[in-house]
């Protein structure tokens, strides 16, 4: 299947990487956060059907599913799962608003 992470998701996986490297200096934390996201968007991309449905108002993001990035419980990984492939709209922390973020943010689909 055919993945495509959107430049906002990207950054907030560097974001996130960037928090445990720097703030949290624990180097070892942030290699396996990298490693269980890009795990996290295999297993999705392998069974998109299997992410739960995110009810929201924006029409662009019908069918948005969201899927947890393990050994981080509170990090999602929200996409869409369209014909073409599976696309990574944002990887977001669970204390953020994430509901406004999504609604706001529809661009560089």
């Amino acid at each position: 299947m055919n993945v495509t992470i959107r430049p906002a998701a990207r950054e907030d996986i560097l974001r996130q990487f960037r928090y445990y490297l720097i703030e949290k200096d624990a180097d070892a934390a942030a290699k396996r956060f990298l490693e269980a996201v890009e795990a996290a968007i295999e297993d999705v991309a392998r069974h998109p059907e299997m992410g739960v449905r995110k009810i929201l108002k924006n029409a662009v993001l019908q069918g948005l599913r969201t899927w947890p990035v393990k050994g981080f419980p509170s990090m999602r990984i929200y996409y869409l799962s369209p014909t073409d492939g599976l696309r990574v709209v944002r990887v977001l922390h669970g204390r953020r608003d994430v509901n406004t973020m999504l609604e706001e943010d529809v661009s560089e689909f």
